[in-house]
């Protein structure tokens, strides 16, 4: 018998959405047992140095305080496979922020007034945690963070770009950023009978659990990692964090159930950053706006602790046709916090300093900014030569341009104004890499005609559970509502991690496997289904291990128009729109929020999010949501998405590429070059709050 079933790309609304919003859902914190204590660290008060005493007597004095772990009572670890997770096992400081202690007590209060009563004493060194240009510590590191080779050239880009009739070079510096997602990252750990089960805000509890695992020298069956549902995470949640190595450490020490969520002021310390960079762009190009030369040469920071280098010299390799490129990437090692990723990695900061370039370049030749980047169109993809799976970047811009009423605009810089405001429009490219990571899922067929689908995937709030039922129902010829979907257990199927936009894609085309190969089975089975039904599994470690010999990325254009109060300096961005390429669309509805909520923190990363280092106490200064502003739904009055369906054989089962990154790609270099139409002022640095602009208005 043949169901009704919904075509993929419908707008099926998400299954978890009644349970979020009727607070049903449960988040890492909210599982409580019996008996349960509550952590709260003491974090490092020096940005470098040691520890040489941890006087505790007061913290263990404050009622309801059980325990204080220090260096010198805290469980032993083995070597974990993050060094930052390798936490109260010695006395250095490598930045400060370093949890040097943990204090458990009966309730959190308990918790937070005996963590201030640890007094630690400290021996300091010297410490270095401000990026420069000229920094003496530059290293140019073997790779990139992703695998990226640290250094790539074609041909001999100086000597082009010295050559070159028309030249821009230009340096462009960026702040820390930080990914701040709703849920602070939480863990909740208890031991029975030798295993350990572990409710964590994680991207992926697969991987929490194999690092659990090794860190704390036991077999991954004697460890449950759980994470079923998970307030946002953009980067941050993609590796375990040290509360969740704390948090079982201080289980297994107290033998009860233990609790840590950190103060959202500790996670620029604790859980990672993206990186400050500071980025030379120089385009030679010929009087027709044709390239001959791009070199984009980064410098960034990592932590004494482990190398972190942010790719943001990748997307030029991608982007446009050069005979001659040089990328570089340079390091050095500070005294901070190790920076990780955050949403679109290397696309996000590195792709603002080339698409702003790009724009000056327009400026300079005289040819609208859309018109440049298609004369700039390659044939194949630039840095490797192999021809693109798709690419419709082209066929974004002008769709963008058609619907924003973009060759309506005078090209003029500071044309337009109403009253105090000056108006101008922006426009930039967008790309992010399509990737897939090995998984595996089981699919189950009950006698009643309903399925399971078992997959240890992670919905960070993307919609996954959702979109993989659908995936699944496609497959199995049933409505979607006659599938059930099991994810965030490491006890399910493995499954990669939440990130890299590349969940759908991998977690997608094990359940579009398990479910064709239950599909056969059933096929060939005579009589009805037995009463413990008929279950198959699958994986796609060969599918992820082949080398396409393609080049696959998802392309997108970003329009903005902008209002800039020459009085006050203030931006407000009147209309956004965003147009994107990223292969078949699976739903619709959790599409359109990705791409616009991408577009919205891409907002933040223009116009509010900043963060600086104090080069005293070596932290960063904008530490809670007070003072690191993130965009509201008042900031972007009109933001729209649309996207342009492609028919690409050689991605996965479902023609999907990854849309949750390439949204933040091109909005701040769209929002900045509508800013320098606005003013004719061209800022290089984020945010442009109004302290910077007021200078060019006066």
């Amino acid at each position: 018998m043949s169901h009704p079933t919904q075509p993929p790309g419908a707008p099926v609304v998400r299954r978890e959405g009644r349970e979020k919003v009727t607070g049903t859902a449960r988040y890492a914190a909210e599982h409580t047992p019996p008996g349960c204590l509550y952590g709260w660290i003491v974090p490092a008060t020096v940005p470098s140095g040691h520890v040489t005493a941890t006087r505790t007597a007061d913290a263990l004095a404050v009622p309801g305080v059980h325990t204080v772990l220090t260096l010198d009572n805290a469980p032993r670890l083995k070597e974990p496979d993050d060094p930052v997770l390798s936490v109260l096992q010695d006395d250095r400081v490598p930045h400060r922020g370093w949890p040097v202690a943990l204090v458990l007590a009966e309730s959190l209060e308990a918790a937070r007034a005996g963590a201030a009563a640890v007094r630690v004493e400290y021996r300091t060194t010297d410490h270095d945690v401000i990026l420069t240009p000229e920094h003496p510590g530059l290293y140019t590191p073997e790779e990139a963070n992703g695998g990226h080779p640290a250094v790539r050239e074609r041909g001999d880009a100086d000597a082009a770009f010295a050559g070159a009739p028309v030249r821009i070079d230009a340096t462009y510096t960026l702040g820390g950023l930080h990914n701040h997602p709703m849920e602070p990252h939480a863990s909740t750990a208890r031991w029975a009978d030798g295993h350990l089960t572990v409710h964590d805000s994680s991207q992926g509890s697969t991987t929490v659990r194999d690092s659990l695992a090794r860190a704390l020298g036991i077999e991954r069956d004697r460890i449950t990692v759980v994470s079923e549902h998970v307030g946002g995470g953009f980067g941050s949640k993609g590796t375990p964090r040290p509360q969740v190595v704390l948090a079982a450490m201080a289980a297994g020490h107290t033998g009860r159930p233990v609790q840590l969520a950190l103060p959202r002021r500790y996670m620029a310390a604790i859980v990672g950053h993206r990186a400050p960079t500071v980025q030379r762009v120089r385009l030679g190009a010929d009087r027709d706006g044709v390239l001959v030369s791009v070199s984009h040469e980064i410098v960034t920071h990592t932590s004494t602790i482990k190398e972190f280098v942010e790719q943001a010299a990748v997307p030029a390799r991608v982007m446009y046709a050069s005979p001659h490129s040089r990328t570089v990437h340079r390091v050095t090692a500070l005294d901070v916090p190790s920076p990780s990723w955050m949403r679109a990695p290397g696309e996000a900061p590195g792709m603002y300093a080339l698409e702003s370039a790009m724009d000056e370049l327009a400026c300079a030749l005289g040819i609208d900014p859309v018109e440049l980047r298609l004369r700039n169109e390659p044939a194949a993809e630039p840095d490797s030569g192999r021809p693109f799976s798709s690419r419709n970047l082209a066929a974004c811009l002008n769709e963008g341009a058609r619907r924003f009423g973009w060759h309506d605009r005078d090209p003029s810089p500071a044309a337009r104004q109403e009253g105090p405001w000056l108006l101008g429009t922006g426009v930039a490219s967008a790309t992010y890499p399509v990737l897939v990571s090995k998984s595996a899922a089981s699919a189950h067929a009950a006698p009643d005609g309903s399925f399971r689908i078992g997959v240890n995937a992670t919905d960070i709030g993307t919609g996954a559970r959702t979109v993989l039922a659908q995936i699944a129902a496609s497959v199995l010829g049933t409505p979607q509502e006659n599938v059930r979907i099991d994810i965030g257990n490491s006890d399910l199927p493995a499954a990669s991690v939440a990130g890299g936009s590349s969940g759908t894609a991998s977690w997608g085309s094990a359940v579009h496997k398990a479910a064709t190969a239950l599909v056969d089975r059933l096929a060939g089975h005579d009589g009805p289904v037995p009463p413990e039904g008929i279950t198959v599994t699958a994986d796609t470690e060969q599918e992820a291990g082949e080398e396409s010999p393609y080049a696959r990325h998802a392309f997108g254009a970003h329009f903005a128009e902008v209002a800039v109060d020459s009085l006050t300096g203030e931006v407000r961005v009147r209309r956004m729109l965003g147009v994107f390429a990223a292969g078949h669309i699976l739903n619709s509805r959790t599409a359109r929020s990705q791409f616009i909520g991408g577009m919205v923190m891409g907002l933040g990363m223009a116009l509010t999010e900043g963060s600086t280092m104090d080069p005293v106490f070596g932290d960063f200064t904008e530490s809670d949501l007070a003072s690191y502003h993130v965009p509201s739904c008042a900031d972007v009055p009109d933001i729209q998405a649309h996207w342009i369906d492609e028919d690409d054989p050689h991605l996965n089962p479902m023609g999907s590429k990854g849309i949750g990154e390439i949204g933040i790609v091109g909005t701040a270099a769209a929002i900045g070059n509508a800013v320098r139409h606005a003013t004719g002022a061209r800022l290089r640095t984020l945010p442009l709050t109004p302290d910077k602009l007021l200078p060019y208005l006066l």
